[in-house]
């Protein structure tokens, strides 16, 4: 049976270091997965009294991550933690109360940063989150991709080989944790 990753993008700018990773580890999975960008850029912040009439965006969001198998993120690093949006999306998906989306999945982190720390608090903090949220996530190998500028050409594609070798050995290892679950 076929299974579906949900990748799902902490930066919100169009040519996004984050993103471009994604893009190529997306173009490397195995061919019996199926990919599912899950967007969070429109999702209004989480406030407990929009639960009475809950915004189209924070349903739509619910049901993909309801509706994929594994969660793959990549997270850029803002004042060594995760971008709000990010956080927002983890909340949007932990509500209701008692029903959240995110539980029970295996889940990977990918930071991705033009610093040489390559991301390190940030994706700290999000397993740090996804530990509460139930979300399984990888222990190793872990992801912290820095100088990402070095590793893309001006289209924003990741051009280095040693980059490549790296992230395909890290899509490898998490379709393994995946199948765990």
């Amino acid at each position: 049976m076929k299974k579906t990753f949900g990748f799902i993008i902490g930066s919100l700018r169009k040519k996004s270091f984050n993103r471009a990773v994604a893009n190529y580890m997306a173009s490397v999975v195995p061919a019996d997965i199926d990919v599912k960008f899950i967007e969070i850029g429109d999702l209004p912040f989480y406030n407990e009294d929009l639960d009475a009439a809950t915004p189209p965006a924070w349903q739509r969001l619910r049901e993909e991550v309801k509706s994929v198998d594994a969660l793959l993120f990549f997270t850029p690093e803002y004042n060594r933690t995760i971008p709000a949006a990010l956080k927002n999306a983890l909340d949007v998906g932990s509500r209701p109360y008692g029903q959240s989306a995110w539980g029970g999945k295996p889940g990977g982190i990918v930071s991705v940063s033009p610093g040489a720390i390559g991301g390190f608090g940030a994706n700290h903090h999000l397993r740090q989150a996804l530990t509460f949220l139930n979300v399984y996530t990888m222990q190793q190998p872990e992801a912290y991709i820095g100088n990402i500028t070095a590793s893309l050409d001006a289209e924003g594609k990741v051009v280095n080989e040693d980059t490549q070798n790296f992230l395909q050995s890290y899509i490898v290892a998490f379709v393994d944790w995946s199948k765990k679950f």
